[in-house]
C-alpha cells in the first residue's frame, strides 16, 4: 500500500501548498487612509479593481476627512495616504511620516445652493460669495471635520476676512460629517454648501441645489499620494504600498483616473509629474 501512503502524502503536501498560497494571497493587501471625496465620488470603486487586476494587490480604504486620514498615518495604522490638502501633506512629509509626496490628480471645489439663490451668491468670486453669506442669514453647511474640503473652505473664509468660528455668521452650521451627509443636509434644508466637484457630480439627492460659484482659481483642488515611512513604522507594507504609488502616477494609473466619468463627465484630471 505504499502507493496509498504516497498519495496521502502528496495530497497533504498539495493542501499545505494551497493553504500557504491562499494565506499569501489574503495577505497581499494594503490599507489606504483617504478622503470621503475619493470614496463617495465612486473613483475608488472604479480605480482599485484595475490596480488589483494589474498587481494582485487589494486596497482596503479607510475614508475619512484628510485631517483624520493623516492622523491614521501618524499612528502607523495605514500603509499609504491619498488625500487633498497640500499644506498639510507637505507638513506630514516634513515631520518624517512619509519621505515624499507626489501629485496625482486634481479637480475643483464649487459652491452649491438653492436654485433661486436667495443670498445672491452666483458668480465666479468665491471670497465675495462668502462675504455675502456672512452678512446675511442664509443657511450654510460647513463640514467642520478637518477634511481637505473643510481646510479649503476655511482658507477662503480667511481670504474673505472672516473667522466663521469666532464670528459665527447667522446661518453658519457645522455638521462634523463627510461630504455626502453635508450635501444631504443642504438639500434637505435648502442651504448652501462647499463641495468638491467629484462628489457633487456623483450626488443623487440634489433636490433644488445647483452649482452657483465655480471657476475661481482659489477653487483648485489637488490630490497627493504618500507612502508611510517604514523607518517610523517597520510593520507597514512599504513594498506593496510603493507598488500602488508607482502605479497611480504611471501612464496606466493616470489613464485609469482620466477614464472615470459620471454621466459622461470626467471627475478627476491626472497631473502626475507636476510640481509637488
Amino acid at each position: 500500500m505504499d502507493w496509498m501512503k504516497r498519495g496521502r502524502t502528496a495530497l497533504v503536501a498539495a493542501l499545505i501548498a494551497a493553504a500557504t498560497t491562499l494565506a499569501a494571497a489574503e495577505d497581499k493587501f494594503i490599507t489606504m487612509a483617504s478622503t470621503t471625496s475619493t470614496e463617495q465620488s465612486g473613483l475608488f470603486g472604479w480605480l482599485l479593481p484595475i490596480f488589483k487586476q494589474a498587481t494582485g494587490i487589494d486596497v482596503h480604504v479607510v475614508a475619512v476627512g484628510t485631517g483624520q486620514a493623516l492622523d491614521i498615518g501618524r499612528r502607523g495604522d495605514a500603509d499609504i495616504e491619498f488625500v487633498h490638502d497640500t499644506v498639510a501633506e507637505k507638513k506630514f512629509v516634513a515631520e518624517g511620516w512619509s519621505v515624499k509626496r507626489l501629485p496625482v490628480m486634481y479637480n475643483d471645489f464649487v459652491l452649491v445652493g438653492p436654485a433661486n439663490d436667495p443670498a445672491g451668491l452666483a458668480g465666479k468670486d468665491i471670497a465675495a460669495a462668502f462675504r455675502k453669506l456672512a452678512a446675511g442669514k442664509a443657511d450654510f453647511i460647513s463640514r467642520g471635520d478637518r477634511s481637505g474640503t473643510n481646510a479649503a473652505e476655511l482658507r477662503i473664509w480667511k481670504k474673505a476676512g472672516i473667522d466663521p468660528k469666532a464670528e459665527r455668521p447667522a446661518g453658519y452650521k457645522e455638521c462634523g460629517c463627510g461630504m455626502g451627509p453635508a450635501l444631504n443636509m443642504a438639500s434637505a434644508m435648502g442651504a448652501y454648501v462647499f463641495t468638491d466637484r467629484g462628489t457633487w457630480l456623483s450626488f443623487k439627492n440634489r433636490g433644488d441645489l445647483k452649482v452657483l460659484v465655480e471657476g475661481d482659481p482659489g477653487l483648485f483642488n489637488q490630490y497627493g499620494v504618500m507612502v508611510i515611512n517604514p523607518a517610523r513604522f517597520p510593520h507597514v507594507k512599504h513594498e506593496l504600498a510603493q507598488q500602488f504609488e508607482d502605479w497611480v502616477v504611471s501612464p496606466a494609473g493616470q489613464a485609469a483616473i482620466a477614464a472615470y466619468k459620471v454621466g459622461g463627465e470626467q471627475l478627476f484630471f491626472p497631473n502626475a509629474g507636476s510640481p509637488p
